[in-house]
């Protein structure tokens, strides 16, 4: 691992923590930095979807999770992710889409 890999693990681990402790706004802080270093990561997408929908960014949540179903179509932890994203925006005819995917891919 080189230098910068591990620092971008180290800043992951960070950011998890955070999440873990109920900061997802810090949490989210730290990702944004993560995922510009390494765009198409799909852990760091997934951590940082989560940290917004903790922290109630749910249109950044929204694009993300959107961004990583076109990255990984069968990703059904983000196909239901998505789905409650929109639900809590009252979105629930597009959450249905999403959650019958979900269903389809063997999501909890």
């Amino acid at each position: 691992m080189t230098q910068h890999e591990t620092d971008l693990h180290s800043e992951f681990q960070r950011a998890d923590l955070f999440l873990a402790m109920g900061q997802p706004a810090e949490a989210a802080r730290v990702l944004e930095g993560v995922l510009a270093a390494e765009p198409d990561d799909q852990a760091t997408m997934e951590l940082l979807a989560r940290s917004y929908f903790a922290s109630a960014q749910l249109g950044r949540a929204e694009q993300l999770l959107t961004r990583l179903v076109e990255v990984a179509p069968a990703n059904a932890w983000a196909r239901r992710a998505l789905a409650r994203t929109l639900e809590r925006q009252s979105r629930a005819d597009d959450a249905a889409v999403h959650h019958r995917l979900a269903d389809a891919l063997g999501a909890a």
